[in-house]
């Protein structure tokens, strides 16, 4: 069982990330209505976002907090739905955290710098 110190550090993490993605979500889906209403094409969007340090800065907090916020969630899925023991659902959540890490941040670096 992990101490309260740590459960408290998981708890403000978890309510951290939610309101980081709560805000980038709303950018995001801002985004898309902008772009589909001025008809932007794939490639257009591609080319404006090329070498754009500002989207790849805000996709970055985007990715980092999806990273904290998933592996949290569904360490306690796992516990409470699945009945995992905690130490092997904290344990799995950290690979699941790490893979959205690695596969996210390439992605903003593969949309803005590739």
């Amino acid at each position: 069982m992990t101490s309260a110190a740590t459960q408290a550090t998981l708890w403000y993490a978890m309510r951290a990330s939610s309101m980081a993605l709560a805000a980038c979500v709303l950018v995001h889906l801002a985004t898309i209505v902008y772009a589909v209403r001025g008809g932007l094409s794939a490639a257009e969007i591609l080319h404006r976002t090329h070498g754009n340090w500002l989207v790849g800065a805000f996709y970055g907090v985007f990715v980092i907090a999806c990273a904290v916020h998933v592996p949290l969630g569904l360490a306690a899925v796992a516990e409470e739905w699945l009945g995992v023991r905690e130490r092997t659902a904290l344990v799995a959540a950290q690979v699941v955290g790490l893979a959205i890490l690695v596969m996210g941040l390439r992605a903003v670096y593969a949309v803005v710098a590739g």
